[in-house]
């Protein structure tokens, strides 16, 4: 059961916005009892960069490319401009992990380092349309549509820094070491005492005199707290602003001219902000996340992809769960995590079987409905505009139980359908595992089983 639940809570974060629970857990926070079902919109690294210069922050000069031509001419100007072919091409994929991520067709590393436009435009052709995988993607990889081409600045020191939602601290905690540039989970993981934090009081917000003592405990050297000490002041108003939940820079950088750079940037945002940050939310780039879930969307249903074989639909994020726990428990594994809602329509659950079927992994599906404010004939009669629709050849067990139940048993002993019906929750779990288990033998040795009901 714990392994489901961890399942689940690791994919909420991951989904289009991916590394935000690890990260947090690096840090030290307590995610297992902050965790909430929501997921936080993430945006490409140029967009940050651009909040972050818009704050007027100092960052490496750069432009995005959709073409590799795009990629030469961006490189050209900056050569021209810095008077060195020394540039950095990082693709934009919504994963960390990307400078020692592997491109479909073999090529290496996702960010880059070029000398020459001509050079830049050669890397951007072979990252540009094709998938790059990381630790954090997955063997299915990511698609990366655009390229970010930067001037390639020498650090003499290299810090993290980063500003995160801690439930210990019933708010905001400042986050640094002196070892940024690397991943941050290893140093947390090896050395924790690298990593140091500063909770922002709640009342008073951050101070000048807190961000420079904060500066001087993260290692900056003297001549550069003060510049530190503003970019931390600017970082948290964007933090504060635009509604994130994660504003993490790695590394934040000591130049050779004394100067204080933010080398990249990666923010999250709470999804219940999209009302107050339209501009933010229109960044949204939806190729970089599972087309179940932005189909998901759409109708207002909230959908985590699994691992297992068993499809499920279920009204509230409470029950979803239990019934997750409950097939695990019967030696079943879940496939999804699907929540119609207190108020789903029959159009919402036809919906919601489309996405559960298009999964090729999912053997059998559990319906485990509790009709209170979501009527059960409601449910039944979406069940089976779905099974019509889509033509299933896999079984359907129903569990119902609630309002208007009878009808819907009605409804359902009348369709002619193979969907099975189960009172007791134990007994639909059960049942559920057990033809999943039959379908998935039968595929196994190329046979097509064929469900029928005794009439």
């Amino acid at each position: 059961m714990a392994a489901v639940t961890n399942s689940l809570r690791r994919l909420y974060l991951n989904g289009i916005r991916k590394n935000s629970r690890y990260v947090l857990r690096a840090l030290g926070a307590n995610v297992t009892s902050q965790h909430q079902q929501r997921r936080n919109l993430s945006i490409h690294e140029y967009h940050s960069m651009k909040i972050l210069q818009d704050a007027g922050i100092l960052t490496p000069k750069g432009g995005v490319a959709r073409t590799a031509d795009q990629a030469y001419e961006i490189a050209s100007l900056l050569d021209e401009a810095e008077n060195s072919g020394d540039m950095v091409v990082k693709a934009q994929v919504l994963a960390g992990g990307r400078g020692k991520g592997e491109f479909e067709g073999g090529f290496k590393g996702g960010v880059r380092i070029v000398f020459s436009p001509e050079e830049a435009k050669e890397v951007a052709s072979r990252m540009i349309g094709k998938k790059l995988i990381t630790k954090q993607t997955g063997e299915q990889g990511r698609i990366c549509n655009e390229v970010f081409v930067c001037e390639r600045l020498y650090a003499r020191r290299e810090y993290y820094f980063a500003l995160a939602l801690e439930r210990k601290f019933m708010g905001v905690v400042l986050v640094g070491s002196q070892q940024g540039g690397v991943d941050i989970e290893s140093v947390a993981k090896e050395t924790p005492d690298a990593i140091v934090k500063h909770p922002v009081d709640i009342m008073t917000g951050l101070s000048l005199d807190d961000a420079k003592e904060f500066a001087r405990k993260m290692g900056f050297s003297s001549k550069c707290v003060d510049q530190a000490a503003q970019w931390m002041l600017c970082l948290y108003q964007i933090f504060l602003e635009r509604d994130a939940v994660l504003l993490e820079i790695n590394p934040m950088s000591e130049d050779l001219l004394g100067r204080v750079i933010c080398m990249d940037c990666k923010l999250l945002f709470d999804d219940n902000a999209d009302y107050r940050q339209p501009e933010i939310f229109d960044l949204r780039d939806w190729s970089q996340e599972d087309q179940r879930e932005v189909l998901a969307a759409k109708h207002n249903l909230n959908y985590i992809g699994l691992d297992g074989s068993i499809g499920c639909l279920v009204n509230g994020a409470g029950l979803a769960m239990a019934t997750m726990d409950i097939i695990k428990l019967h030696g079943g594994d879940p496939a999804n995590f699907l929540d119609v809602g207190g108020g789903a329509t029959i159009e919402q659950v036809q919906a919601a079987f489309r996405i559960i079927t298009e999964d090729k992994k999912v053997h059998a599906i559990l319906v485990n409905i509790f009709g209170g404010i979501m009527r059960c004939d409601i449910i039944a009669e979406g069940i089976i505009a779905a099974a019509k629709e889509l033509q299933l050849s896999i079984p359907v067990v129903v569990r119902l139980q609630g309002t208007r139940v009878e009808d819907a048993k009605a409804l359902i002993a009348a369709s002619g359908l193979r969907i099975i019906a189960c009172d007791d929750l134990e007994d639909a779990a059960e049942m559920v595992v057990r033809v999943s288990n039959i379908i998935e033998l039968a595929r196994s040795v190329d046979l097509n089983v064929k469900f029928e009901l005794p009439i």
